[in-house]
């Protein structure tokens, strides 16, 4: 297996960045404004978003003391009234035009992997929540391109070929299973699930031990869009074994935040 180096995660996530703009870039002005399976939010809100954080993932790597302070004007502002966080990091997009939101999310991500270049493999980088090593910040980031340009996918009915990219989100679906719980303040249930996932190029990617009393498998794609919850365990091919297993992938989060749940089936 391929070893998995800052470098190597950032190229990821320019790729995965690249594709998703190769989608929205010929888009007419209106088809910005189409709603997408996020509530409220248009394709210009899912673009605005990944701007904002880009952007926001840039200033944390080249100036970490910068970041503390917008992180503390920003928790609080956010926290004075219901919406106030939306209007924070897409208010800028909302008043963009459609080629304006394009140039200036290329001009985010652009700035983030040029502050990236420079993270050495065992950088931390302070972010909303706790510190991350610098290949899982980079991963999160390349999961947020990834899960919300699905969003984006699916409002235009665009297909998009999955890539060995997934082998980044499928670790991190993988290895969010206890924050499932965690965030849901739930006991995490005794024993251990085996994850064997069949990879875009057709290799076999293994999670977990080889003892576990659970096992999932299937496709690595439909692992990730469980996980990142933009599809419903029910419509998909995953084949399931064990209790503890059923019960993670029907609610599984990997992304921070209060928990959600995932689509209702056939949605």
């Amino acid at each position: 297996m391929t070893t998995v180096t800052v470098a190597s995660v950032i190229a990821d996530l320019v790729a995965e960045q690249e594709a998703l703009d190769a989608v929205v870039a010929p888009l007419a002005a209106a088809e910005w404004e189409l709603a997408t399976p996020s509530p409220r939010w248009a394709i210009r809100d899912q673009i605005g978003h990944l701007a904002f954080f880009d952007e926001t993932a840039a200033l944390a790597i080249s100036d970490p003391e910068g970041f503390i302070q917008h992180r503390t004007d920003f928790v609080a502002a956010a926290s004075a009234s219901p919406g106030a966080g939306d209007e924070l990091t897409l208010g800028v997009a909302r008043a963009m035009t459609a080629e304006e939101l394009l140039a200036h999310w290329r001009d985010c991500r652009s700035r983030l992997a040029a502050a990236a270049a420079g993270c050495g493999e065992k950088d931390r980088i302070e972010w909303y929540g706790p510190s991350m090593g610098a290949k899982s910040f980079l991963t999160a980031r390349l999961m947020e391109a990834w899960a919300h340009g699905q969003d984006i996918c699916d409002a235009v009915g665009a297909g998009r070929e999955a890539t060995d990219r997934l082998r980044h989100i499928a670790q991190l679906g993988f290895i969010t299973r206890g924050w499932t719980y965690i965030n849901r303040k739930m006991e995490i249930p005794e024993g251990d699930v085996r994850v064997e996932l069949e990879s875009p190029s057709g290799e076999t990617w293994l999670f977990g031990a080889d003892t576990a009393t659970a096992t999932v498998r299937g496709s690595a794609e439909d692992f990730c869009l469980v996980t990142s919850q933009r599809r419903n365990l029910a419509d998909t091919s995953l084949a399931i074994d064990g209790a503890i297993a059923q019960e993670w992938l029907e609610m599984a989060q990997l992304f921070a935040g209060p928990p959600s749940n995932p689509p209702p089936p056939q949605s």
